[in-house]
């Protein structure tokens, strides 16, 4: 009778587990679709490649188009990325090999702690701190620079706000440095310890025993931390929000005002008293919606073929 109950509470337990993983399925299905429902009135009238590709947003013409969204998305973010990815994983390294263990200690607690600092205080920084310092020391220098050396670079630095896409790229590098370092830093502690003796026995260095050893084990899982640190930056709103500028035109300076999907929504959606303005803007959320699901999907195949691939070796 006792084999029977518990029989009984694992087919529970498992179905259980099913239905709540079905549940988390549905509930993105129905984001989705929601997303798509709300912004059908934009996408029926511009049509999905249309609405995308356009390059006009004019509230007042009632003519709307993503492009320049889409592209500050994927450039403020990719560009946020790649600063940030070295640093990262110098920092990851450090904490889970070479620093001593009060080091190490003290390091991951402030790495966590970067990690959860709310966004709104990182934009907060920029404006107070980062966009002046970047105006005065780096942007008006350059500019200054250019105009009396190199004419022809002055359409590709824009005017020296301080407020542009490369105050946004910087504050989204100094927010994602921290997340990427600890997912970094937790791939490389999930390497096997019997293959850091091994390379010792045979003589290695301990450089050579994280490059040989290490790193090639662990470059699955960091490689999928790096994709959820980019699904962060590419949702990231208000910290970005507030020192990008929200130039409706297409980013093609370095120091001008640039937009991204989320900041459009943020600063647009209240005031949004047209149907088809609102139209547009849960458009863009349903694109939004579809590039954080592709990167969130690739970072999941990623860390699988990582754990297959510890676990042969292992």
């Amino acid at each position: 009778m006792r084999r029977l109950y518990t029989h009984l509470g694992d087919r529970f337990f498992a179905w259980l587990l099913v239905l709540l993983a079905l549940g988390v399925v549905a509930l993105a299905l129905l984001m989705a679709l929601e997303l798509y429902r709300g912004g059908s009135l934009a996408l029926s009238r511009f049509g999905l490649v249309g609405f995308a590709l356009g390059r006009e947003w004019d509230a007042v013409g009632q003519r709307f188009g993503a492009l320049p969204y889409i592209l500050g998305t994927l450039l403020v973010s990719l560009s946020a990325l790649g600063l940030s990815f070295f640093p990262a994983l110098a920092a990851a390294i450090f904490a889970a090999e070479y620093a001593p263990r009060w080091l190490a200690q003290v390091l991951n607690f402030l790495l966590d702690l970067m990690a959860a600092v709310p966004s709104v205080v990182y934009g907060l920084w920029g404006i107070l701190v980062l966009a002046p310092w970047l105006r005065d020391k780096v942007e008006l220098p350059l500019y200054l620079w250019a105009a009396e050396r190199a004419p022809m670079l002055l359409p590709l630095l824009g005017a020296p706000t301080g407020y542009g896409l490369l105050t946004a790229v910087l504050i989204l590098a100094s927010m994602i440095v921290p997340f990427t370092a600890a997912l970094a830093r937790d791939a490389i502690a999930l390497v096997p310890k019997e293959h850091r003796e091994a390379a010792y026995a045979l003589g290695a260095t301990r450089w050579e025993v994280m490059r040989l050893a290490i790193l090639p084990l662990a470059r699955g899982g960091i490689l999928a931390g790096t994709f959820l640190a980019l699904a962060r930056a590419v949702g990231e709103t208000m910290a970005v929000t507030m020192v990008i500028g929200n130039s409706h035109k297409l980013p093609y300076t370095l120091f001008g005002g640039a937009a991204t999907m989320p900041s459009v929504i943020a600063n647009e959606f209240t005031e949004a008293v047209e149907d088809l303005h609102l139209s547009a803007l849960i458009a863009v959320g349903f694109l939004l919606f579809l590039v954080s699901m592709a990167v969130n999907l690739t970072a999941t195949y990623v860390l699988r073929r990582q754990e297959r691939l510890v676990k042969g070796v292992a």
